[in-house]
């Protein structure tokens, strides 16, 4: 079995030998479509004036005999010139009664009697040569009706036609040749573009992702592809900034509490009488549980950001939580806490819900003065999660800000909460998940309102609710 090379498979072509074999093939196919057009059009062109050349004359025989009463042809009128070869007027009793020439002793068309009073395009008889067209009148006179029969021969149409053809043979080719070889060059010459943003791309390490491709001066798709490029490198050069800005900041979290958790296991080493019940719950204790929390908070984000937070959804009271928060915080007795809380229920992560209401509930217990209110409302669709505080506020220009991570506003916002700034970044991540939205506004009091806003029937795609019992 005979294999084809692989240089005459197309799946093995470049981009130029395709395109401009394809400009070939449709070149081709048009150029014999409009050769075809064109030489039916010449043909039938050609054809025309032989017959109406034909049809002159016997119009002007016609005349002169209408004029002489049937006397006579002028011998002019029956001279063999132009394109005309031929010509033969037949008399009353069917006999030729002037001719061009002597051997036209025999009509040029069959039956001159069945013709009618005018014919244009004849076929000749057998007598005379196939390439003839014979046009015809009937003319009345005094002395009977006379058939005028002029012949032209088709012969130089032929010659015509065929030189044409000849032409067209020798330049189609030379054409799908230049259409080809012109395509072959342009697309080289836009793929020249494509390579310089190729060999840009291959060049741009980690290091250097502050580089951009060149965009060509014209305004098409390749320009387009290299402004799309370059939006991409803007994103991946600010998710590695954002990258390593996240990996310094949780550096610096840890380093606190690790370094106050070595110095009380130095100490306890150096003087084991000093590791008492005060330094393991006044130090040890609380710092293990900061880095604890500052754990499962990069966990939760790293999550995020890889596949997006897994729901465990269910019917969620949301009245539940925020009356339980808002108990948790009265225990503390920092803060007054205001309540306005309706029943609803929604379909949900009810844990991952919880954890986002207790982040907002402290950020607004750590910066408030002296009170904090927790209201919750629906209107049936859409369930509304509202906290205030009566601190300092959140100024319009970072409340987006605030939600991203590590973040924290100035000390004034901070009064002694010592968080990591991931508690609204894990917030934003489960609220999104859930396909709600978290804003800021500012509360009657003057300080931060937080508005959590989910859809009563959950996240999209969920068609039932299923029971955190079943």
């Amino acid at each position: 079995m005979n294999r084809i090379p692989g240089w005459l498979r197309p799946s093995r072509w470049g981009v130029r030998i395709r395109s401009a074999v394809t400009a070939a093939l449709v070149v081709g196919v048009v150029l014999l479509i409009a050769a075809g057009a064109m030489l039916g059009l010449l043909h039938r062109s050609l054809i025309h004036q032989l017959d109406a050349s034909a049809d002159t004359r016997a119009t002007q025989i016609a005349d002169e005999l209408r004029h002489s009463h049937g006397h006579r042809v002028p011998d002019g009128l029956l001279a063999v010139e132009g394109q005309v070869v031929a010509v033969q007027v037949i008399g009353p009793d069917g006999g030729i009664a002037w001719r061009s020439a002597q051997k036209l002793s025999t009509p040029l068309a069959a039956t001159p009697g069945s013709i009618g009073t005018h014919a244009v395009g004849l076929p000749p008889t057998s007598d005379y040569d196939e390439d003839l067209r014979i046009a015809a009148r009937t003319v009345n006179t005094p002395r009977g009706d006379y058939t005028i029969l002029v012949a032209v021969d088709t012969e130089s149409v032929e010659h015509a036609m065929t030189e044409v053809a000849v032409l067209l043979a020798m330049a189609g080719p030379v054409v799908v040749l230049a259409a080809a070889a012109a395509t072959y060059l342009l697309v080289g010459r836009s793929l020249r573009s494509v390579e310089a943003i190729r060999s840009q791309v291959a060049r741009i390490g980690a290091a250097a992702l502050s580089q951009r491709v060149p965009v060509p001066v014209a305004r098409d798709e390749i320009a387009r592809l290299a402004e799309t490029m370059n939006e991409m490198l803007a994103r991946v050069e600010a998710g590695h900034r954002a990258q390593q800005r996240f990996v310094g900041d949780a550096s610096h979290e840890l380093r606190s509490p690790l370094a106050t958790v070595t110095a009380a296991l130095e100490l306890a080493r150096d003087r084991p009488q000093a590791l008492d019940r005060d330094l393991i719950e006044g130090a040890l204790l609380p710092e293990t549980e900061r880095m604890r929390q500052l754990v499962e908070n990069l966990l939760t984000l790293a999550a995020a950001d890889e596949h997006g937070l897994e729901l465990r959804t269910g019917d969620v009271d949301l009245d539940d939580l925020a009356a339980a928060e808002a108990a948790t915080l009265r225990l503390r007795g920092d803060v007054w806490v205001h309540t306005a809380i309706v029943p609803v229920r929604v379909i949900g992560d009810r844990p991952r819900l919880a954890r986002a209401l207790r982040n907002i509930a402290d950020n607004a217990a750590a910066h408030a003065r002296a009170r904090v209110a927790i209201g919750l409302e629906s209107d049936g669709s859409r369930a509304r999660i509202i906290v205030d505080d009566d601190g300092p506020g959140i100024a319009p220009d970072d409340r987006e800000r605030v939600f991203g991570r590590f973040v924290r506003l100035d000390d004034d916002r901070a009064r002694s909460s010592g968080g990591s700034g991931l508690g609204l970044a894990i917030v934003t991540e489960i609220v999104a998940a859930h396909e709600g939205s978290v804003t800021i506004g500012e509360s009657p009091w003057g300080g931060a309102r937080f508005v959590i806003e989910l859809s009563v029937a959950g996240p999209a795609g969920i068609d039932q609710a299923v029971s955190d019992s079943a």
